[in-house]
């Protein structure tokens, strides 16, 4: 016979009420037994008071939820259940956690029921399957919060690492570098350029030579990408050297048909430096001096 879903939610309601009686009355001993698992899944590489911390204050919303409103994770009445979640898998992905590693946080609760499936009425075992729905739903969304967390880190090493990798250097007054090493594309370029046009500004150089021995490969792109930056620099007041240009790349260059113009190219960055003191007014005589 067909159940209505009037009668579904009825026997639904039902189920959440009898987990709520059975979470409330063995809560000291359900909260230790899943505090039990979990620190024994994280290798106890979180402290024990922290996660007794954690996880009794995450029991208690859990049943405030079940007062509220039943077993919706996705209702309203489990907006805490889920900010609490949402801290926890953050943590843990800061902490180098696995996924698997933090879903179990949740999944584990359910293990202190499991008896109730072979000794159990079937009102008990209702109730258990009650649980397990719920916290399949609450598992995912620690899965979502922990990938939605690691992005944003991966993101933020990335740029860290492209600001490490496009060292804007003084070399002589008047005078700065840009080291490139790997590829330069779209993203580089524009950090490239902003670095080095606000190393224009802060040291009021005249000159920049952009070495580019540590780019295995110039292709029309590259220069492209090469040929912007030129030109951002020109506009603001400076002459710009490229330097690095190796026998295999001018080759490419030439074979591609790729065009510098009037743009100063040399073959190494001591040429490059040299050219740019000659071409500063007392540079020469400060260069003597050290000398």
């Amino acid at each position: 016979m067909a159940v209505s879903r009037r009668d579904e939610g009825v026997v639904n309601q039902r189920s959440a009420d009898h987990l709520l009686e059975l979470m409330t009355s063995r809560r000291e001993e359900l909260a230790q037994g899943w505090i039990e698992v979990v620190s024994s899944t994280l290798a106890r590489r979180v402290s024990r008071t922290e996660l007794d911390q954690e996880l009794h204050e995450l029991y208690g919303a859990i049943l405030e939820a079940l007062r509220r409103g039943g077993v919706d994770a996705a209702g309203e009445h489990y907006a805490e259940v889920r900010a609490l979640l949402n801290e926890i898998s953050r943590n843990r992905a800061r902490q180098g956690f696995s996924p698997a590693e933090t879903a179990i946080g949740v999944f584990a609760l359910k293990r202190g029921l499991e008896p109730l499936l072979d000794e159990g009425s079937a009102e008990d075992v209702a109730a258990y399957l009650a649980l397990a729905r719920l916290t399949d739903d609450l598992g995912m969304f620690t899965v979502d919060a922990y990938a939605a967390t690691r992005e944003q880190i991966i993101s933020a090493q990335a740029e860290e690492l492209l600001e490490l990798s496009t060292p804007v250097v003084k070399l002589w007054d008047g005078i700065i570098g840009v080291p490139l090493v790997g590829t330069l594309d779209s993203a580089r370029t524009q950090v490239v350029m902003e670095k080095l046009l606000q190393a224009l500004v802060d040291t009021g150089s005249a000159h920049a030579i952009i070495d580019i021995t540590g780019v295995p490969a110039v292709d029309t792109e590259v220069a492209q990408h090469l040929l912007k930056t030129v030109v951002a620099a020109r506009l603001m007041g400076a002459e710009c050297i490229v330097s690095g240009i190796r026998p295999q790349i001018a080759q490419t260059i030439v074979a591609l048909g790729i065009e510098f113009g009037d743009i100063v190219t040399k073959a190494t960055l001591a040429d490059a430096l040299r050219h740019a003191l000659r071409r500063s007014p007392g540079a020469l005589g400060g260069a003597g001096s050290a000398a």
